[in-house]
């Protein structure tokens, strides 16, 4: 009898021809596949990192530049990773900026042995035991430069030893007259990624920082840069490369704003907090070690028609000892000092505040 074949969804790609010997790309669900976004808690809110061919767009704080960190460890964790990079920002020299991406964790593993500690004194022995060790299905750090998601310093600049050999390209977009000359040089990129049938080398990457920039002569032609943003889309749909735009949406209309979110195919914005916020302090446990807040409102999904239900949407941005990214879920503080739940009001099935044998 002939063997049978595994069915497969009409979604889903053979990827069975994709080599894995190239630690920079995951396999996804539904043929889809990953590159990190440089941080290992925003790979595993994404399901694994941002999708091959997705546009990325994050929308900026105007009271803090929150989104340069998610800017700078996406383009470190590309260079580390040997992935051809194209960088667009409306400043006059925009090479300057690659001498500020953080560096990478030495080998040491510093963070590793820092997160253990912490998490040693967090959780008490006596059910320590109960609590096995953690299985990552994404290959973090351990201070290798071929990890899939490495950690980043950001107190110490990159290496230079990882921009020889690599296609790196500045373009400054604050002189131009329009998005023409911005267009053709993305296309030109993407290009040489082009997706086949066969096996995926590589993959590249582009970061455009502050796309409406006051700066920029274009920045009050906003259908220009929406037909702009709609071609780049469709670009990095036929390509193995991903692309991260940074906006801030405050200097735009309201229906601009709007019709870019909705072309995003990844959708992220950051909001800075603001200093002593008496209210927010009682809410939120950790609020001292918080510099910021992220925001999912979308995620890509290819070859599926299943959207995607995250758990939470709304995580604060912490910098561990002022020098590694960490992401984490919000958590209410106690009411009244308590130690129970956070909720002032019970638990019970019933309506009545007297405490009954039935009351759980």
């Amino acid at each position: 009898m002939a063997a049978t074949r595994a069915r497969v969804s009409s979604f889903s790609r053979n990827v069975s021809t994709v080599t894995s010997q190239n630690p920079g790309l995951k396999h996804g669900p539904n043929g889809t596949m990953f590159i990190s976004s440089g941080i290992p808690d925003l790979d595993k809110i994404l399901g694994g990192g941002f999708s091959l061919g997705s546009l990325v767009m994050v929308m900026e704080d105007p009271e803090a530049p929150h989104h340069m960190l998610l800017l700078r460890n996406f383009m470190s964790q590309g260079l580390v990773q040997k992935q051809p990079l194209l960088y667009a920002s409306a400043s006059r020299d925009p090479k300057s900026f690659l001498g500020t991406l953080p560096s990478l964790v030495s080998p040491k593993g510093d963070k590793s042995s820092d997160l253990g500690q912490e998490k040693d004194l967090r959780i008490a022995w006596q059910y320590k035991k109960y609590f096995g060790e953690p299985q990552l299905n994404l290959n973090t750090n351990n201070g290798g430069h071929h990890d899939y998601c490495n950690d980043f310093d950001l107190r110490k600049p990159l290496d230079r030893h990882f921009f020889s050999g690599i296609n790196v390209d500045c373009v400054s977009i604050k002189d131009s007259p329009n998005l023409t000359s911005l267009q053709d040089r993305c296309a030109g990129f993407l290009a040489k990624f082009s997706r086949n049938e066969g096996s995926i080398s590589s993959a590249g990457r582009i970061a455009i920082q502050s796309f409406c920039s006051p700066q920029c002569k274009y920045s009050n032609e906003e259908w220009h840069m929406l037909s702009f943003i709609r071609s780049l889309k469709g670009l990095a749909r036929s390509s193995n490369a991903v692309i991260v735009v940074t906006f801030p949406p405050s200097l735009l209309s309201p229906s601009c704003s709007k019709r870019l979110q909705h072309m995003a195919d990844t959708l992220l914005s950051v909001k800075a907090i603001p200093d002593e916020d008496q209210e927010l302090a009682k809410l939120l446990t950790g609020y001292q070690d918080m510099i910021g807040l992220l925001n999912v409102h979308k995620v890509a999904r290819f070859n599926t028609q299943v959207p995607v239900i995250l758990d939470a949407t709304t995580f604060s941005i912490k910098l561990q000892r002022r020098r590694f990214l960490v992401l984490e879920c919000l958590n209410q503080a106690p009411v009244d000092g308590s130690s129970g739940s956070s909720y002032g009001t019970s638990g019970g099935c019933s309506g009545s505040t007297k405490a009954g044998s039935l009351d759980f």
